[in-house]
Formats: C-alpha cells, structure tokens, sequence
C-alpha cells in the first residue's frame, strides 16, 4: 500500500490518522493513529468526512476499511473537546460521523480492543463491523452526564432493538464483540490473530461483486430503511429494473452460462 497525498488543503495534514491505497486491491484504507488509546479529536471529525468524500470519488478505490494501529481501535472522543468547542461545530458532529454511510462504496470497519463513544457510533456507520475477541463496545456517555451525538443511540436501535439499545446507553453497558456478533451489530467476531485476515478476506468477496450492483444494493437498502415494506418493495423493482439494463448484468448473465467467473467493470 502507499500513503494518499490529498490536493484539498484542509487534508495537508491529517490529524490523527492516515489513508493508505493499495491499487492492485481496489481498496483504500483509513487508519486511526493515535496510539495506545486512538481518541479522535475534533479537527479529525471533519477530516475523516472529507476523506471519505474524497474517496467515494477516486476511481481506484473500490472497497474502503477503517481500522487502528494498536491494541484499541478507539476509546472515543476528546472529553474536554467537547466543552470548548461551539455549538456550530457540535451540531456538525453527527453529519460528519455518517460519511461512512452515505459513501456509495462497501465500508468495512475492524474492530478490536476498546471501541467506545464515536469510535463506535462511527463503526455503526459503516456498512460491515469485523469484531475481534477482544473487541469491547460502549457508549459511556451517561458517565459524563450526556447522550451518544453522533448517531450512535439511533442507529443501534434500528440494529438490535429499543430494549438492548436502553441497557447500553442508558447503563453506559460494555458488550463483547462475542455479544455484539450474536445480537446482529458485528458482520463476523474473529480471534484478534485473524482480524486483518477476516478483513483482507471480506475485502477480496466484495469486490469482485458489481460495482454498479454494491453501490445499488447499499443506497436501497439504506433510503428502504424506515420505509412502509410496501414501498421498500416498489424501489427495490425499480432498482432492478435499471440494473437490468446495465452492461455487468449482461456480463454476469453470460458468464454463470459460461461457468466462467465474471468480469464486472461497474457500468
């Protein structure tokens, strides 16, 4: 892999965390840096967002991982950052934490270690959460007399529920990825020796989907979210029907006839 250089000043230098691009994989991957413990400050909010604007853009890039040095994938935010910020740039906190959500590509996050407050909400935005063994999630917030801002309460309902949703925010609750796994908010749980590998592996299956059909799949599946199933149904037609007429689908077709492995290029 090589390091991204970014042409957008406000990405001269990254605070935090750098980007890698390994072009023979189709894949960018953005890595938290802040070793033991990778807190993630508040300049870094608004650089992770334009960096997965950026990336969602670059042709090269098919699949993109987030993932940490260390131990521990992030324990969260600068506590004291919180009180010196202003309100202007709080109210951006959630905005900037969904960009892993509203990039059209397969985002993958591997989780180990201590993933709490927006080192998980940020998790959640991605689409898949590889949890090792010795991944521990939490939202602490009520320790510090307030409540997860940056999406993470919400979209862990959608996920597990309003029950288990309570008993971890309102209990500042600590779960395993063991847990997390078997209760749908971790994609796979993986001894923490086999993380990069369930992650190398799921990175290696995603891309040789159709990039026209991943980018698809995910925008319906996420405006489908809190649709009426009726109406979920009817979108879901009309994206089949669009891909229908796509140059991969044709590809895809020919090629199960074949029994040959498709070569899909996204149009």
């Amino acid at each position: 892999m090589t390091a991204m250089i970014f042409t957008d000043p406000c990405l001269a230098t990254l605070d935090g965390f750098h980007v890698e691009i390994d072009t023979g994989h189709a894949r960018a991957d953005v890595i938290l840096e802040r070793p033991p413990l990778n807190v993630i400050m508040m300049p870094q909010r608004d650089q992770l967002r334009l960096v997965f604007e950026t990336l969602d853009t670059d042709s090269r890039v098919r699949v993109i991982v987030l993932r940490a040095v260390g131990e521990n994938f992030s324990s969260g935010g600068n506590i004291k950052g919180f009180l010196e910020a202003t309100p202007e740039h709080v109210s951006k906190l959630a905005w900037n934490i969904a960009a892993p959500a509203r990039c059209s590509k397969p985002v993958i996050a591997a989780n180990r270690g201590f993933c709490f407050g927006v080192g998980f909400e940020v998790s959640l935005a991605c689409d898949f959460r590889i949890a090792s063994e010795t991944c521990i999630y939490a939202l602490p917030e009520q320790k510090l007399g307030q409540i997860p801002g940056s999406g993470g309460s919400a979209r862990l309902q959608k996920i597990i529920g309003i029950t288990r949703t309570k008993d971890i925010v309102m209990r500042s609750k600590r779960i395993s990825g063991k847990q997390a796994y078997e209760w749908g908010i971790a994609t796979e749980c993986v001894p923490d020796a086999t993380l990069e590998v369930a992650t190398d592996a799921l990175v290696d299956e995603l891309r040789s989907f159709s990039p026209l059909a991943q980018r698809t799949a995910k925008k319906l599946l996420n405006d489908t979210e809190d649709a009426l199933l009726s109406t979920a149904i009817e979108l879901e037609g009309h994206c089949y029907s669009r891909l229908r007429q796509s140059d991969d689908f044709r590809e895809g077709v020919e090629a199960f006839h074949a029994k040959r492995p498709a070569k899909f290029v996204g149009k």
